[in-house]
């Protein structure tokens, strides 16, 4: 069963408050424009799953202090700039059903909204001398940088097998939920054993998470994301990528060529989900999820029972069982 939000929250729910006034007071600027872009952002905020991995992380390795919410800011800071700075890079106009950065301000401004956010991210753990935690989450930062180039380069010639396509989302998504486990765990331990275990957990996590929403693009059109619309941007997919292995040669050909020359055309779009969910593609990519997330509880489960522990449990079956 999947518990609600809400639910999962409850043994962080004050945490999480006195977090969101300290985040918000992280965004404030002198700059007019600035604080009215920050406000924003903030008033359009997304679940806060990102925070919740830190406190509960925390508070499984230790107990939530100072630090830990300086390392759930860091984290939240670091990746609304990320988010910002993609809304420029695929040109697009919404995220989460509002309005992005760019299409209300333009790309110059969102870029240096994206630049603002970046630094005071940084300065936040320089000024508190978090030196650990800008070292775990500038590497998530580094990785999802490279993870998106690589996956721009593979892109070009859809060739992009399975263990090219676990890279790519290991360093684009997996890292960011990954740094903010470990940067949680940090907060509270210096026992490097430790941090390293919620890092791991975290990148699975963060890996069965990226399947999941690559599902949902074989999905129906009410899970909140719209169908094809990865095949639209030429993303190779774990469950494409395993269609595309079992396929004849001339079939497997065939399909590539229609991504890469009629992927614009909703009937070609199409045809090409019917080839993935005719080719056992979406069951391939369910077990794949599934064995991520139990090597997560696996890891989890080396702590001893707790509400903590059994929150993260929970959260980890959210983010994963999500319908969007």
């Amino acid at each position: 069963m999947v518990k609600s939000l809400d639910s999962i929250k409850s043994p962080i729910a004050e945490e999480l408050k006195v977090f969101e006034g300290r985040f918000r007071e992280a965004m404030r600027s002198p700059v007019s424009l600035l604080d009215k872009i920050t406000y924003y952002i903030v008033r359009r905020k997304g679940k806060q799953v990102r925070p919740m991995f830190v406190f509960l992380s925390a508070k499984l390795c230790g107990g939530v202090g100072d630090a830990t919410y300086t390392a759930a800011s860091l984290v939240e800071l670091l990746h609304t700039a990320t988010l910002v700075h993609d809304d420029v890079v695929d040109d697009s106009f919404e995220r989460r059903g509002f309005f992005s950065i760019n299409a209300l301000w333009k790309n110059k401004i969102a870029v240096l909204v994206g630049d603002y956010l970046f630094s005071q991210g940084m300065l936040l753990a320089l000024r508190s001398k978090q030196y650990r935690l800008l070292e775990i989450v500038s590497d998530a930062v580094k990785a999802m940088s490279e993870g998106e180039l690589l996956q721009i380069e593979k892109a070009r010639r859809l060739d992009i097998e399975e263990p090219v396509y676990y890279e790519i989302i290991r360093q684009k998504t997996a890292s960011l939920i990954a740094s903010a486990c470990s940067a949680g765990a940090a907060s509270s331990t210096k026992d490097e054993e430790l941090i390293e275990r919620m890092r791991l957990f975290g990148e699975k996590i963060g890996i069965a998470f990226q399947i999941r929403d690559d599902l949902f693009d074989y999905g129906t059109d009410d899970v909140g994301k719209p169908l094809g619309i990865d095949i639209k941007e030429k993303k190779m997919t774990l469950p494409l990528i395993y269609a595309l292995e079992k396929a004849p040669v001339k079939e497997r050909r065939h399909i590539i060529r229609t991504i890469k020359k009629y992927s614009d055309q909703p009937e070609k779009v199409r045809e090409v989900v019917d080839f993935v969910r005719n080719s056992g593609g979406l069951a391939y990519a369910e077990k794949a999820m599934a064995r991520y997330r139990s090597e997560a509880f696996e890891l989890l489960r080396e702590f001893p029972q707790s509400e903590s522990r059994q929150s993260l449990e929970d959260l980890v079956t959210f983010v994963t069982e999500r319908k969007r």
